[in-house]
């Protein structure tokens, strides 16, 4: 090669190399600073946010590429990440109008179980299939909620919230909508909606029972109600709850069947689905006086709806877009089949490590590390990272947006979960991913 050529590949490679550096800092730090949630007092979305443009604008402002093709890959990668904050968006919103309209009162008022190791399975169970259906984080707000309700001792409280996370993420893993990684995968191409419920199913069950089982020889004797029961007040009638109720998970269900028959992209059988309620909705309230209707219109409920996680969503897949279009993630793929071989070991070991570190990040780099051509649709890898990466986090109870509502409502310190809870959650996770292994 001509020496004035060697020089500028060199250059070249060397500008490169500290480009990918400097974004892989970056990245770092904004994973830390996510991390580091509430110590550092930030909101993670911000975090989220920030850490996504800079890893863009270092690539675009330090790449030999031309500024054309990196924009024609933004745009790429915002079109994946889209569909994703789509279908939470949607979803969020039909959960808000069932909350709304006291739906889940159609759940929680069945139970009238005063045992508590039987009330412990009933509710646990519930947790596991509500969670499917809705979403991990919804189905324990929606448990732990009933469990103020009906139990007075504080310690029993946190018991039952520690289990409702276990049951909740459990349930969450083996549905395409039950926890947001599943869903990232099943919108991605990686997971079908059929076969991840067919797969996951046994192992998330696992992950369930063995916890349960060891949590309800401890329950002893009966409950004590709280001294001072305050009587719900609620604006629906028992037709317009059941009417709003069934028609949402009705609209849940109904997007895989929407996804297998026009074979659209499951945002379009969530919007679909939100339209329907939507109009229902406005129908059931037709006739009633503007200030009473607004209150179970969409736009209160998107009011109601958790915007900073869909910003922080939105971060996180478009910095690791980044990570991928730069390469970095193939090449750390590459590495970790060279130093560990073990694929398996590798996604149980992401799973572990989703436990400290929040899972949709880590998920979306798995997605960006292992590609489709490869690893193609309901591959072992996809669906055992499904798993994991969904039952994992309930091993300490920041690792994951059930533990971090359980922890809130119930005032649940990190020490006191490790003490009570983690052990029953690390061998559940442990069990159903051997079972699933086994089954493979």
């Amino acid at each position: 090669m001509h020496p004035i050529l060697m020089s500028v590949y060199i250059q070249l490679s060397l500008l490169c190399r500290n480009m990918e550096i400097l974004i892989i800092i970056i990245f770092i730090v904004g994973y830390l600073a996510i991390t580091l949630e509430h110590p550092l007092r930030i909101n993670k979305s911000a975090s989220a946010l920030l850490t996504g443009v800079l890893v863009w604008t270092v690539w675009i402002m330090m790449s030999p590429e031309s500024p054309e093709s990196i924009v024609a890959s933004l745009d790429h990668h915002l079109s994946g990440a889209a569909s994703i904050l789509f279908f939470l968006l949607a979803a969020m919103t039909i959960v808000e109008l069932i909350d709304a309209h006291d739906g889940f009162t159609i759940i929680t008022s069945s139970i009238v179980t005063r045992d508590k190791t039987r009330l412990l399975w009933i509710i646990c169970v519930i947790s596991f299939f509500l969670s499917a259906v809705l979403d991990n984080l919804t189905s324990t707000i929606v448990m732990v909620s009933l469990t103020r309700k009906i139990l007075k001792d504080s310690e029993d409280r946190m018991m039952f919230a520690g289990m409702i996370v276990i049951a909740a993420n459990a349930g969450g893993a083996w549905s395409p909508i039950g926890d947001v990684t599943t869903t990232m995968l099943w919108i991605g191409g990686q997971i079908s909606a059929a076969n991840i419920v067919t797969s996951l199913f046994i192992p998330s069950v696992v992950c369930l029972l063995i916890p349960l089982y060891f949590a309800g020889k401890k329950m002893k004797g009966q409950i004590e109600l709280p001294a001072e029961k305050v009587a719900v007040v609620t604006l629906t009638t028992q037709r317009e709850r059941n009417a709003v109720f069934f028609v949402g998970l009705g609209s849940l269900l109904f997007v895989p069947i929407f996804k297998m028959i026009t074979h659209l992209p499951p945002f379009m059988g969530i919007l679909f689905g939100l339209g329907v309620l939507w109009a229902t909705v406005e129908f059931i309230h037709r006739r009633k006086e503007e200030d009473k209707k607004e209150f179970f219109s969409v736009s209160r409920a998107l009011e109601r709806v958790d915007t900073p996680s869909v910003l922080f969503f939105l971060g996180i897949l478009i910095a690791i877009g980044a990570l991928e279009g730069t390469h970095i993630l193939s090449d750390l793929a590459m590495w970790m089949n060279e130093k560990i071989g073990n694929l398996p070991l590798i996604v149980t070991a992401i799973g572990i490590l989703s436990a400290i570190v929040d899972n949709v990040p880590l998920v979306a780099a798995s997605m960006g590390m292992y590609d489709l051509a490869t690893y193609p649709m309901d591959d072992f890898l996809w669906e055992y990272l499904a798993y994991c990466a969904g039952t994992g986090g309930s091993i300490l109870i920041i690792g994951s947006a059930a533990g971090v509502a359980a922890m809130g409502m119930e005032k649940i310190s990190f020490i006191w979960y490790i003490k009570k809870i983690s052990f029953y959650a690390f061998i559940g996770y442990i069990a159903g991913a051997a079972v699933y292994v086994l089954m493979n």
